[in-house]
Formats: C-alpha cells, sequence, structure tokens
C-alpha cells in the first residue's frame, strides 16, 4: 500500500542532500569538538561554519546563535533565563502556543516565580494587539512576551514586528516560538525587536534532535544545562555535530528554494482547501485559512458525525499521514488545546483534521485522499 503523507507539520522526510553533508560527521570525522588535536579542530570548524551560516541566513550575528537539542530547549532556556536572569515577573502568552511554552509558563506561575496572563484572541484565533497593549500598559513589573510566530495547529501567522514594536514601547522582553517558520520564511532578525526565537532542524527537510536558540546580543543569560564549556559556556554537552552540520545544510536548501517551493506549496494548500469545499458543503477551516496564515498547514473542522467520529483512523488504515493535532499530544484521547480554545469549548462538534504540506506532495495525492474522505463520510 502506498502512503500518502501530509503531516509535515509534525516533521519532514530527511533531504538526501542533507544526509550526504552529514555522513562524513557520522563515519571517518568523529572527533570532539573539544579536543585539541587535529580530529577535534576540524569538527569544530565545521560546527563554527555552521553557525556562521546560520547567521547569514536570518541576519544575525554568529555570536547569537546556539545549537540545542530543538525547539522545545530553546522555548525552555529562553522562558528560564527570562525569569531567572533578566528578572521578569510577569508572563504574557496566548492559551494557543505549543505545550512547550505553556506548560513551561504554567510551571512558573504555579511555582510562585511569575504572574501568568493570556492575551485576548480574535474570533479567527490572532492575538488580539489591543488586548495585548492593554497588559502591557498594566504589568508594573518587567515582562516577558511569548507569542509563537506561526500556530503549529491552525497555521496563523503572528505579525512579530508588530509585537516587537510593543515590547519595545514597554520594555518588554520578547520570546517567539518560531520553530514553524524558521526554514520557511525569510528572518531579517538584526531589524527585528525580539530578544529570543528557536528553531528545529526537523521542520524543513533536516535531521531530528537538532535545533537552535537565538539570544540577541547585549542579553546576559545563564545557562539552562550545566555540566562543561560546550557553545561558549551556554550549553553542556557533547555537541551533536552531525546534526548541526544537517541543520545548517537543511536551511540553506530551504532559503535558496524558498520563493519556488512557497508558492508550490500555497498552491497545494489552496487547492485542497477548494476540493474539500466542493466536495463537503459542510466543512470549515479553523483559523485565518486565507489570510495571514502559515502556507503549509490547512486545517479542517469535519462536521462530528457517525461517519466522521473514526474519521483519522480510518485515514490511517488507508495510508493516508495526517493528525488531529499537534504531534506531540497526537497520543492523548482528547481534542487538542488549540482547538478547544478557539470554539469555546464547543470543539466536541467538530472533527479537525491537519493537513500540511511540503514541496514532496503533489495534487494527485490531493485527489487521492479526496476520494478516500468521499468513500468514508
Amino acid at each position: 500500500m502506498q502512503r500518502i503523507y501530509f503531516d509535515n507539520a509534525a516533521t519532514t522526510a530527511l533531504d538526501p542532500e542533507v544526509l550526504e553533508v552529514m555522513m562524513p560527521f557520522l563515519t571517518e570525522k568523529f572527533g570532539n569538538p573539544s579536543s585539541i588535536y587535529s580530529y577535534g579542530r576540524e569538527t569544530k570548524l565545521a560546527i563554527e561554519n555552521a553557525r556562521k551560516s546560520v547567521a547569514r541566513i536570518l541576519n544575525a550575528n554568529p555570536g547569537e546563535i546556539f545549537f540545542t537539542s530543538g525547539g522545545t530547549e530553546s522555548t525552555n532556556t529562553a522562558i528560564n533565563a527570562a525569569i531567572r536572569d533578566l528578572g521578569c515577573k510577569h508572563i504574557i502568552t496566548s492559551q494557543l502556543e505549543h505545550h512547550a511554552t505553556l506548560h513551561t509558563v504554567e510551571y512558573m506561575a504555579h511555582s510562585g516565580q511569575a504572574k501568568l496572563s493570556f492575551v485576548g484572541l480574535t474570533d479567527d484565533g490572532h492575538i488580539d494587539m489591543n488586548s495585548l497593549e492593554d497588559l502591557l500598559v498594566n504589568t508594573g513589573v518587567k515582562t516577558l512576551v511569548t507569542l509563537m510566530h506561526a500556530n503549529n495547529e491552525i497555521g496563523n501567522l503572528l505579525d512579530i514586528k508588530a509585537v516587537g514594536e510593543l515590547c519595545r514601547k514597554y520594555d518588554a522582553i520578547f520570546h517567539s516560538d518560531t520553530v514553524q517558520t524558521v526554514g520557511h520564511y525569510p528572518f531579517d532578525l538584526k531589524n527585528t525587536y525580539v530578544h529570543f526565537i528557536n528553531g528545529a532542524g526537523h521542520k524543513f527537510h533536516g535531521p531530528k534532535g537538532v535545533g537552535i536558540l537565538y539570544v540577541k546580543e547585549g542579553i546576559s543569560i545563564k545557562p539552562y544545562i550545566n555540566g562543561g564549556a560546550q557553545e561558549r559556556n551556554m550549553r553542556a554537552g557533547t555537541e551533536n555535530i552531525y546534526g548541526i552540520i544537517g541543520f545548517a545544510k537543511a536551511l540553506e536548501i530551504a532559503t535558496h528554494g524558498y520563493e519556488q517551493d512557497s508558492a508550490y506549496i500555497n498552491e497545494l494548500k489552496h487547492y485542497m482547501a477548494a476540493r474539500l469545499k466542493e466536495e463537503f458543503p459542510g466543512i470549515i477551516f479553523n483559523g485565518d485559512t486565507n489570510g495571514r496564515s502559515l502556507y503549509t498547514v490547512l486545517n479542517t473542522a469535519f462536521p462530528m458525525s457517525e461517519k466522521t467520529d473514526m474519521l483519522l483512523f480510518n485515514l490511517d488504515i488507508a495510508g493516508i499521514c495526517v493528525s488531529g493535532g499537534s504531534a506531540c499530544t497526537s497520543g492523548a484521547n482528547s481534542t487538542s488545546h488549540v482547538i478547544q480554545a478557539l470554539h469555546n469549548g464547543h470543539s466536541g462538534e467538530i472533527v479537525p483534521i491537519r493537513f500540511s504540506f511540503s514541496r514532496h506532495n503533489t495534487k494527485a495525492e490531493i485527489d487521492a485522499v479526496i476520494e478516500k474522505l468521499k468513500e468514508f463520510i
């Protein structure tokens, strides 16, 4: 049975070119970057070249880029540093954040380290900028604003520059979870008011288990993981050399192909939306599908019925890989917290399915999925 993979927001296939540049560091170039002899020096040089490449693409300084195990570690590092090292006593976030953010800020609040406030949302799931400013005006203490650049479930895009300017106005620390946008959109960090962003290689055809944390120049924070001087004393532990090499190469490929790939994937997304509306009149779309939205994500809502109740299961049996929400919670027997927040407690009336696309997908695959959905519904 041939499988159709439409869950690229969860993870993407490793690009063969990325694997090719990783292979020498999985075989003969195995030195520890902390060693002073030639084996160590060559791997240390490779890491620093990768750092320079990532910094150039994001328009940042190499000294602002730190390699981590992925987006979750980077988010935890940034939020903990904002509270512990930068003196933030108030956190402003949204109910739609990834659990890497939500669970971390909830822990901070429950342990008494910071007050927690949730910004208001518009009907289509965007951040209410008036609500954000009201919270910043009335905070009275040093504040961390942590809002994701693009929602991994419904695809809504944050106006990161507008939020940054509000944070500048009220002297707030700004962290944005950019896991879904690094590798998918151009960044200009030197001209964006943001203190922390993060990325994960496996979201743009790079390897799993490697990510970045951007820390704005002039921000002084302590390590989140202790025990060694790696990453300029910012992250202890022997570096994931082949992962770092793969991250940088994947980001180079994604950046080079951005114009062509984004236009192609966006066309796929809107083609599928049109086909779904044509075949299933009762369907709705979660989020701002035709507005400020990720070109890679289409979140649908089928009306709950006996035929749609087992839709995810039936699609899986048919070899079609999709999800009902974040990959991090797909094993839980509950509706996504994002969909619950978006539908104000009425999420039990719909069956949400997220389709997410990459440059490897085709319209023929979309047509095949539509035919299967017609069979089931």
